[in-house]
C-alpha cells in the first residue's frame, strides 16, 4: 500500500486593499515587493488582492505636467535634484523586477504626471464588475502604460484604449466613467483613506484593519502577513 501524503493546514484568506495612484512610482515598486512576498507566502496565505483610489495630484491640470518640472515644483527642489530623484526611484524599481524605461516605439516622449480620477474609475467600475483578478490587470496595464510606454493616461481615449486592450468592453468602460454613482464611490473611497490617517502610498490595508505603510521590503511583508495570520486564527 502507498502511503498518502496528509494534506496541511488550508491556508489562511485575506482580503488585502491597497490605497494607491498609477502616477505613483513607489506603488508600482512595493506591489512588486509584496507580490514577492504573496509567492513566499503560497499555501500559508490566499489573498484577494484589491486597488483603492488615492490621487497623489487631484489639482492636476487635464493637460498634465512634465514629471521633472512637477517634483521640483511640489518638493521645493532643483530640476538637478528632481532628476537625482527620479533615478533613485528608477533603480528601485528595477531592483523590485519593474523597469522604468522607455519600452514604446520611437523617440521617448515626455515623462509626465496626470490627473488619475478617471482612471480611479475605471479601475473602481472593474472592480464591481469583473472582480479583483480582472482589476488588477487593469492596474498593471495602467502602471505599465504611464511608466514604460508614457502615455497619456489622463485622456478618456486612452483610458478606454487600454481597457478594451485587457478585454473590458468600451463601450460599457465609457459609460462608466459618465456614471456620477462610480464618481461618488471613489469619492466615498478617498474619503475613507483620509478617515484612516493614509496620508501617502502605498498603504496596504489587510482585512480592514491592518495597517501596512509605504513600499517595504519583501521580507517585512513576510512578517507582517505572518504575524496577521496568527492573530486571525485565534
Amino acid at each position: 500500500m502507498v502511503a498518502r501524503p496528509v494534506s496541511g493546514p488550508a491556508p489562511t484568506e485575506m482580503r488585502i486593499d491597497i490605497w494607491s495612484d498609477v502616477m505613483c512610482p513607489w506603488c508600482i515598486i512595493g506591489w512588486k515587493r509584496l507580490e514577492q512576498a504573496l509567492a513566499t507566502l503560497d499555501g500559508e496565505i490566499a489573498a484577494e488582492v484589491r486597488w483603492l483610489p488615492f490621487e497623489l495630484n487631484p489639482d492636476m491640470a487635464a493637460q498634465g505636467e512634465e514629471r521633472t518640472s512637477h517634483l521640483a515644483r511640489k518638493y521645493g527642489r532643483t530640476p538637478e535634484d528632481a532628476a537625482k530623484m527620479g533615478a533613485h526611484m528608477s533603480r528601485q524599481a528595477a531592483d523590485a523586477g519593474f523597469s522604468f524605461d522607455y519600452a514604446g516605439e520611437g523617440e521617448a516622449p515626455p515623462a509626465m504626471m496626470w490627473n488619475t480620477f478617471e482612471a480611479h474609475k475605471l479601475l473602481r467600475w472593474t472592480l464591481a464588475e469583473h472582480g479583483s483578478d480582472a482589476q488588477m490587470r487593469l492596474k498593471l496595464a495602467l502602471f505599465t502604460a504611464h511608466f514604460q510606454h508614457r502615455r497619456r493616461i489622463g485622456e478618456r481615449d486612452v483610458l478606454l484604449d487600454i481597457a478594451e486592450e485587457e478585454g473590458l468592453d468600451r463601450d460599457a468602460a465609457a459609460a462608466a466613467l459618465d456614471d456620477e454613482t462610480v464618481a461618488h464611490i471613489v469619492r466615498m473611497e478617498e474619503r475613507q483613506a483620509m478617515d484612516n490617517n493614509i496620508t501617502g502610498v502605498p498603504a496596504v490595508v489587510v482585512d480592514g484593519k491592518f495597517l501596512i505603510p509605504g513600499a517595504q521590503e519583501p521580507d517585512v511583508y513576510v512578517n507582517a502577513l505572518r504575524r496577521i495570520a496568527s492573530k486571525v486564527k485565534t
